[in-house]
């Protein structure tokens, strides 16, 4: 079998020699043949895919733990894990290009003209059973600082949304630096997810979870499942959240419309909810003026976004807006439990 020297096989495949003498050490890639006597490496032709492959990841910033598993996998599942990695890694620069951009709002001010207005906010929330289902699954709350809309689903649904919403709710006391306030809804929300599996013994229920904490100047979200966030800003609705649901990912592949999407007969099933997969995180910055909607899927999926945009641009106050949604949940039939919380930034 023709040897190329460790040399040529590193010009090949674009690893450096002290690079593949590495890979050696963690068995990520074993040479195939090593001289007893001066312990110089030799490799074939053959291996210089999997060497390629190992590059490719390496660019991408994948571990080399996580690359030594990829590359023991048959080529599709090791596909499927470079995708689920990737997804990984935009989420977090998401997460960390909302906290920049933040930080750069922060400290671009000038100190000599201090802003003195304060910004709060001012909240209703309401949860209805809606005109068909038997009990209410949903829990919605609303306080100074935290806004939060929970949708259970399963034999104990009710106890589990209550549980993720309680688990968040010391949030509307404790003060935390912009800074930190992701880190802070992380942690709470790894806190709800235990309370939840604590409720469900081990039957599958679980909940949906979509909160908002007020900083003072910005609102940090978590969000996981398809109960939604919106924003009313100037006239405009612009759904903050996205739905962790099968027709959202069967949209989001080209397979269906989000006309098609409304009847589809597996529209309430979920790719994630709070115990099975980990929230989205953000920060948004909020201005004066500014309305927000957290809801569940009984408003969102019976009323169109162009109709919620209507009842929160005539809604005097927070109080009008959320009397205004139910109604037009319940004229829609009200077949599922409806929640909402409507917060205006003041």
């Amino acid at each position: 079998m023709d040897m190329l020297t460790i040399g040529a096989f590193a010009r090949a495949c674009r690893l450096s020699p002290k690079a593949l003498r590495l890979y050696d050490e963690l068995e990520l890639l074993r040479p195939a043949r090593v001289d007893p006597h001066t312990g110089y490496r030799y490799y074939t032709a053959g291996q210089l895919e999997r060497a390629r492959l190992v590059a490719w990841l390496r660019r991408l910033g994948m571990p080399l733990a996580r690359i030594r598993e990829v590359c023991a996998l048959a080529p599709r599942e090791a596909a499927e894990e470079v995708r689920a990695y990737w997804a990984r890694v935009e989420s977090e620069t998401a997460l960390r290009r909302d906290l920049a951009a933040h930080l750069v709002t922060h400290l671009s001010s000038h100190p000599s003209r201090k802003d003195t207005t304060v910004l709060e906010l001012r909240y209703r929330a309401h949860s209805d059973r809606g005109l068909v289902r038997p009990a209410n699954q949903d829990t919605a709350y609303a306080g100074t600082r935290l806004l939060a809309v929970a949708d259970g689903h399963g034999p104990t649904g009710g106890p589990a949304s209550g549980a993720a919403v309680e688990a968040l709710r010391f949030l509307d006391t404790a003060q935390a630096p912009a800074g930190d306030v992701l880190d802070l809804l992380q942690d709470a929300a790894r806190a709800a997810a235990e309370a939840v599996l604590g409720i469900s013994g081990g039957e599958a229920s679980g909940t949906t979870l979509t909160a908002l904490l007020w900083t003072g100047s910005a609102l940090a979200l978590v969000h996981v499942g398809d109960s939604r966030a919106y924003l009313l800003r100037d006239g405009g609705l612009f759904r903050v959240t996205h739905d962790h649901s099968v027709v959202q990912s069967l949209i989001d592949e080209g397979r269906l419309t989000p006309e098609e999407a409304a009847s589809h007969p597996r529209r309430a099933l979920l790719v994630k909810d709070l115990t099975t997969g980990a929230p989205d995180l953000r920060l948004h910055e909020a201005r004066r003026g500014d309305r927000y909607l957290l809801c569940s899927d009984g408003l969102h999926g019976v009323v169109p976004d162009h109709r919620l945009r209507e009842l929160l641009t005539a809604g005097a106050d927070p109080d009008a807006a959320v009397s205004a949604l139910v109604a037009a949940a319940h004229a829609a039939g009200g077949p599922d439990n409806v929640s909402c919380v409507v917060a205006d930034v003041v």
